[in-house]
């Protein structure tokens, strides 16, 4: 549909950069990267969802489908790595 589309184009990040240091939502959003998205905002976008699964625990993405429809299931402990932190894009929007 028309509507879906222009819903999907309509959030654009107006600068980028590369995470620094750990945090929860670096963690997050290395989930979503994982799985092939920018970030919740996009996945959101994309897969026409409202809520994503989380772990009540940590707060951290606890399950995503990627882009052909599989899935990724993540741990409820920390999974980016120090040396995987430089690697996160932060998109500000």
């Amino acid at each position: 549909s028309l509507s879906g589309v222009m819903a999907k184009a309509d959030i654009k990040p107006k600068s980028i950069h590369a995470a620094k240091k750990w945090s929860a939502d670096v963690e997050n959003l290395y989930r979503f990267q994982q799985a092939g998205y920018r970030d919740e905002v996009e996945y959101k976008q994309v897969r026409q969802v409202d809520m994503v699964e989380r772990w009540p625990e940590t707060g951290f993405v606890k399950k995503l489908q990627r882009r052909d429809n599989t899935f990724n299931y993540y741990d409820k402990q920390r999974e980016c790595e120090d040396k995987e932190v430089h690697k996160v894009k932060v998109y500000v929007y």
